[in-house]
């Protein structure tokens, strides 16, 4: 659909009141959901698009890509649906999106649910993240990756991806032969490489690291329900971010997943649903 000048790829269906899920870095809508959204379908309308840059969204070169663009997006996005308001999940970077909207539209999110969300405190970088924020290394480094997905052999690419996760599903069901096809896909696609290392360098700007990527001390101003959703094992947003934005939430609701990593709603997909579906109603 026309979400203004950019043209977003989006998986929905289901009936029921509105969900609004935002994926990840490096994802898409009908990949990071795709263990969540025939099952939370059953009960509500679910919205899954792909961020511009990501999936099969349309990927303007020249765009600032971050939090800021892909709230605006959103807000299109929703506009566009005659959404006025929804409950809202977000994982990861989706989750610094879906947080960062419920801040500034506060009107547009019914219930907030962050899962191993950016915004909450200091992240544990990965070596390789800075190195990406480096001019010519990241492009370098993307050339690389989209090499090994098309030319390393599948258990190798799942046992990489897996370990970087902290992933403790089967790899075979958790990266199948469907999802990495997908994913080859993505990278491969013109424009992807330049979004991909945008975002990337938008959170490891000065300001934003000036900031921790922390946004914990607007949490009081949020007025709708929230529930933090945590992979115990995240090895990228250690749990004790999602522990201390609970306490800074008074009524909010934190389900820790003990021995997930960093994508709960893949690796234990059964009680994610249930908790979402508890959670909004």
């Amino acid at each position: 659909m026309q979400c203004g000048p950019i043209r977003v790829h989006h998986t929905f269906g289901g009936r029921g009141s509105p969900l609004l899920l935002i994926h990840g870095l490096g994802s898409a809508g009908y990949m990071e959901w795709r263990f969540n959204l025939r099952r939370l379908a059953a009960r509500h309308t679910i919205y899954a698009p792909d961020l511009p840059g990501f999936g099969r969204s349309e990927k303007p070169t020249a765009t600032r890509y971050g939090i800021p663009f892909f709230v605006r997006t959103l807000v299109r996005y929703m506009q566009e649906l005659k959404l006025r308001s929804a409950a809202v999940i977000g994982t990861s970077l989706g989750g610094g999106v879906a947080l960062e909207l419920a801040l500034r539209h506060p009107r547009r999110v019914r219930k907030l649910v962050l899962v191993n969300s950016v915004g909450l405190g200091r992240p544990k970088l990965q070596p390789h993240y800075p190195l990406l924020a480096l001019p010519g290394v990241g492009e370098l480094g993307m050339r690389a990756v989209r090499s090994a997905l098309r030319m390393a052999p599948p258990p190798l690419v799942r046992r990489v991806a897996g370990r970087m996760a902290a992933a403790d599903a089967d790899p075979d069901q958790l990266l199948d032969d469907a999802y990495l096809d997908q994913l080859r896909e993505m990278v491969a696609a013109e424009g992807y490489s330049e979004a991909y290392l945008s975002t990337v360098r938008s959170l490891l700007s000065v300001s934003a690291l000036a900031r921790s990527l922390d946004v914990s001390s607007r949490l009081a101003t949020l007025s709708m329900p929230v529930l933090l959703i945590w992979g115990g094992n995240d090895p990228i947003f250690p749990v004790e971010n999602a522990t201390r934005a609970h306490r800074l939430l008074p009524g909010s609701r934190l389900v820790v997943l003990e021995g997930a990593g960093h994508t709960p709603q893949a690796e234990r997909p059964d009680e994610f649903n249930r908790a979402v579906l508890d959670f909004v109603g």
